[in-house]
């Protein structure tokens, strides 16, 4: 569990970027379009239309680097110090690995015809798209760990340390270059007849993919579950491409839309139902029950929750204020998520990229001629009363409420001068309410949420991290902890590790 939590949290940093250049590729390729320019003329001015294909096709670029970056991104993330290293190494490694195995398939000791061969990074080697990437990037963070200290004797001592690190990635790597291309086809063969399977499963297929990808919040694995399908066969095969992610963004304005409707059914159309209209009438029928004296609290908690969920589809702080008081109401949430998906399927909705906020809703939808998005708020509109009743109905039939500080929660201000040394007020607070300094091996935050290796779980104070701004606490281990804060994450996360560089 930690070891996946770890892999889903590094995968972050490169689906981030990658959601990030494809809302620019979406706006772009969407300007381009002869009815919008049709609307808007001054779009075929030579300047202006010169700026739009060169972002456009500088951000669809970045869609053939998936394997580097998740290469240097795992070793990044999973290294426990020295993390520049790490990801330098990364790359070292995944470089070293297309080379030797370009060496293997070009010695004629088989016959790797039947194999995928493409060129990456201008060197003609097995295709393994993603995979490569996340193996290089998961042996380079083990390798990094176990000997980024390593001490020679006198005469070689030059060569220990941190500078052992990539000479042994490069003979690793090498090895691994050599071995892949010999096992990757019947590994390729299982890949793609799961991805076989879930397609021919059809609608029902798609329900289990929603429904799991909500389940799995609790974990933070639903990173690991998205990843395989958006950058795996798993995904979907398109004229070479895998993963349905990698599919959408580089073919989605070279083909008919209709073609991509196969690909979107797993990507961001799912969740927008629940995220634009579903939670947030979740979150109404909460401060609907909560009791007079809890409201404004209630209320201040829930308004945040509900503009992070909407605008930019980070929906943790929303579901982490209910799953644990009233965990029927969550299983009733994943069921619902995974019904969203596949009717998004079924009416043929075809709106890609990941974030299944409003933005994607409108770059990705509105402003896509063919997506079909109508079906999108009509059914969010029959979602919104669903929601609603449902969570009113059992929360005041338990008598539930969600439970909110009274304490006005710290603000971190990033301080100057001699008090900087003291460090920033809410990451002493978190870290006090983590067990203190020395119960704190390694700090580290996803997206949403602040992730922490500690030493003795039972040091950990949670009603001190409440107070903080926390909106939720999970322990998928007896060492590590993972704090809920939503889009401030990375303030938290900056504050802590600040105070404890300067302690």
């Amino acid at each position: 569990m930690d070891f996946l939590s770890a892999l889903g949290r590094s995968l972050m940093m490169p689906i981030a970027a990658l959601a990030a250049c494809g809302i620019v590729l979406g706006l772009t390729a969407a300007l381009l379009k002869p009815q919008v320019i049709e609307v808007l003329p001054f779009l075929s001015n030579g300047g202006v239309s010169y700026i739009i294909t060169m972002l456009n096709k500088v951000s669809g670029v970045v869609f053939t680097l998936i394997p580097v970056l998740f290469a240097m991104s795992i070793a990044f993330g999973m290294a426990k110090e020295d993390k520049e290293i790490a990801a330098f190494a990364g790359f070292i490694g995944y470089y070293t690995f297309l080379v030797s195995s370009s060496v293997m398939i070009s010695s004629g000791i088989m016959d790797f015809s039947a194999m995928k061969i493409s060129a990456i990074l201008g060197v003609e080697t097995v295709d393994m798209g993603a995979v490569a990437g996340i193996l290089i990037g998961v042996v380079v963070a083990a390798l990094h760990n176990r000997f980024h200290k390593i001490i020679f004797p006198v005469a070689i001592a030059f060569y220990g340390g941190k500078r052992f690190v990539s000479i042994i990635v490069i003979l690793v790597a090498a090895l691994l270059g050599q071995v892949m291309p010999i096992v990757w086809e019947p590994v390729s063969m299982g890949i793609n007849a799961l991805g076989t399977a879930i397609g021919e499963a059809g609608a029902f297929g798609v329900f289990i993919f929603g429904f799991l990808e909500r389940l799995l919040i609790p974990t933070g694995l639903h990173h690991v579950l998205n990843g395989v399908f958006r950058t795996t066969a798993v995904g979907g095969i398109y004229e070479g491409v895998e993963g349905c992610l990698n599919i959408f963004l580089q073919f989605f304005d070279k083909v008919p839309i209709e073609t991509m409707r196969p690909f979107t059914q797993f990507l961001g159309q799912g969740k927008m139902p629940f995220m634009m209209f579903g939670l947030p009438a979740a979150a109404l029928a909460i401060y609907k029950t909560s009791p007079k004296e809890k409201k404004a609290r209630v209320k201040a908690l829930l308004l945040a929750g509900v503009a992070a969920c909407v605008i930019s589809g980070i929906t943790e702080p929303v579901e982490f204020a209910f799953m644990f008081i009233a965990p029927p109401l969550f299983l009733f949430h994943a069921v619902m998520g995974g019904i969203s998906f596949m009717l998004m399927s079924v009416l043929g909705v075809i709106v890609g990229n990941t974030g299944g906020g409003v933005i994607d809703f409108f770059i990705w939808g509105v402003l896509q001629p063919g997506s079909n998005w109508y079906w999108i708020v009509i059914v969010g509109l029959f979602y919104m009363p669903i929601y609603y009743f449902t969570f009113k109905w059992y929360l005041t039939k338990k008598s539930l409420s969600i439970d909110v500080e009274e304490e006005e929660v710290v603000e971190g201000e990033y301080l100057e001068g001699e008090e900087k040394a003291l460090g920033d007020p809410i990451g002493l607070m978190v870290i006090e309410g983590l067990g203190g300094y020395e119960n704190i091996k390694t700090v580290n935050n996803c997206i949403s949420r602040l992730r922490v290796d500690v030493v003795d779980m039972s040091k950990v104070d949670e009603k001190l991290l409440r107070k903080t701004g926390s909106a939720g606490i999970i322990k998928p281990s007896e060492t590590h902890i993972q704090v809920v804060y939503g889009p401030k994450v990375e303030k938290v996360a900056n504050a802590v590790k600040s105070a404890m560089a300067v302690r």
